[in-house]
């Protein structure tokens, strides 16, 4: 069964890395172990021309910062030109001015902003100006893009005092800028969104190992989206069929060597697309993925 990227999009998302550099260290993402890696301006446009087509809209991340590229406006403005649209996860501490105003871009469909990287980073620091900065960019997105979606991501961790108690403040901060009264208890597992105002929303997750780092014993059986819905591009250009495969240990080919439709029916590729929607994993990394448990029975094959 090939695949091909005709008519229809073959995935939701692409994640195509800029860089794989952060301003932050957080102690739920994992260090890069590969070498830095700054995505140059040509092969940004040669990457996304390649992709173009395949998916619904292309993630600027992998790992690393996206705001933290010197380029990020220009690539928002490329991505413009070429007609894709854009989904930026950013820790939110590099806002300034031009890439505010890059994330305006008609382009860009949505922004999440993963508010915990900030209390994980700087625990002891007076959160206001940080939180002030999100809300500034909040209230000029509703002037300019009311179309605009936007996740504030916090870890709902009930067992993590202090990070409990962060999030607490953030919730009251959100109510009073807001004018919206949030309950604070939610289950991640059945529903990870609320609504705050307009397409602005609260998005909570729970924490997990990367698949690299977990003491799981390997299993045969089971599923996941990897390759089915999303697919990810590092800097390099290397790429895996998952977002969590950070250091590419299942290489399925390389963008500057061969064009991503050949890559797309590599026997390696469709092996694991195959499998999971048969409800086999057929990769070690795959097997080993604490990830992936999540979604038991739940996901159609």
């Amino acid at each position: 069964m090939a695949v091909t990227g005709a008519n229809e999009p073959v995935f939701e998302k692409i994640y195509l890395e800029i860089s794989n550099i952060c301003n932050l260290q957080c102690s739920f993402c994992p260090p890069v172990k590969r070498a830095n890696a700054v995505l140059p301006a040509n092969h940004f446009r040669s990457y996304l021309q390649s992709i173009k087509g395949y998916s619904r809209r292309v993630c600027l991340h992998v790992m690393g910062e996206p705001l933290g590229h010197k380029q990020f406006p220009l690539f928002v403005e490329v991505a413009a030109e070429m007609g894709v649209a854009l989904e930026i996860t950013t820790n939110g501490t590099l806002l300034n001015q031009s890439n505010q105003q890059a994330l305006m871009n008609p382009s860009v469909v949505q922004v999440n902003f993963s508010v915990q990287s900030f209390f994980d980073n700087f625990p002891t620091a007076d959160p206001n100006r940080y939180i002030e900065s999100l809300f500034s960019f909040c209230r000029e997105a509703m002037i300019q893009r009311p179309d605009l979606y936007i996740n504030f991501r916090l870890w709902n961790l009930e067992s993590d005092q202090e990070n409990q108690a962060a999030n607490n403040n953030f919730l009251k901060a959100i109510e009073k800028e807001f004018h919206v009264e949030l309950n604070p208890k939610v289950d991640p597992a059945f529903k990870k969104s609320k609504k705050i105002s307009g397409r602005i929303y609260l998005h909570f997750d729970s924490r997990f190992e990367w698949p690299e780092e977990s003491s799981l014993e390997p299993r045969t059986k089971g599923t996941c989206y990897g390759s089915r819905t999303h697919i990810a591009v590092h800097a390099n250009g290397d790429v895996v069929p998952c977002c969590l495969d950070k250091e590419a240990q299942i290489l399925l080919g390389n963008l500057s060597e061969q064009p991503f439709s050949e890559i797309l029916n590599s026997k390696r590729f469709l092996n694991i697309r195959q499998g999971f929607e048969r409800g086999q994993l057929v990769e070690l990394l795959c097997q080993t993925c604490q990830y992936s448990t999540r979604f038991g029975k739940s996901l159609k094959t």
